[in-house]
């Protein structure tokens, strides 16, 4: 009678402590699946420092979640598995990487007075006066440059430099 007894007690005991995990699933954003087995205690916060230290990813980069619905921790009230409705057998929970997004980047306006037109990506852009010039105020003339001067010396200079360098030298007395 005592083996019967202590064998109930022992089942009792073990049905008790499955009770009282959830055996989940985890899928990853590779299809990997890990199965796991946690308290039903286990905060969603605690969740993800577990499968942030399984995964080697940062908290940052992923989000859980269940049926569709993110699982989130409101800032005040820690939320379990249990209290989140996530059954204690066999339930799958999804990573997800988090949604980026916003506004579109604002397009580039042209900066010379009264034009409202949209710079050109690259070649509108000067490196004398750093404006950014639509196809009409692209170049320093149209636009009326204050690096003109600089730019215009510069040129000469440089043209200068190389006829001096292909110059060719006569020889008389040949």
């Amino acid at each position: 009678m005592r083996s019967r007894s202590s064998s109930d007690a022992s089942s009792q005991s073990a049905t008790s402590e499955t009770s009282d995990n959830h055996q989940i699933f985890v899928k990853l954003l590779n299809g990997e699946t890990i199965p796991l087995t946690i308290p039903s205690s286990t905060t969603i916060t605690t969740l993800r420092h577990l499968l942030s230290l399984r995964t080697s990813l940062p908290i940052s980069s992923f989000r859980l979640q269940h049926a569709g619905k993110h699982l989130t921790t409101p800032s005040n009230l820690p939320s379990t598995l249990s209290s989140l409705s996530i059954p204690a057998n066999n339930a799958t929970i999804d990573v997800t990487s988090p949604i980026r997004g916003g506004m579109a980047p604002k397009k580039i306006r042209c900066t010379h007075k009264d034009c409202k037109e949209a710079a050109q990506r690259i070649v509108g852009d000067c490196s004398f006066c750093q404006g950014h010039f639509c196809g009409k105020h692209r170049m320093l003339e149209d636009h009326k440059c204050s690096g003109l001067e600089d730019c215009k010396k510069e040129s000469h200079d440089r043209n200068a430099d190389k006829l001096n360098s292909e110059r060719t030298m006569v020889v008389k007395g040949i």
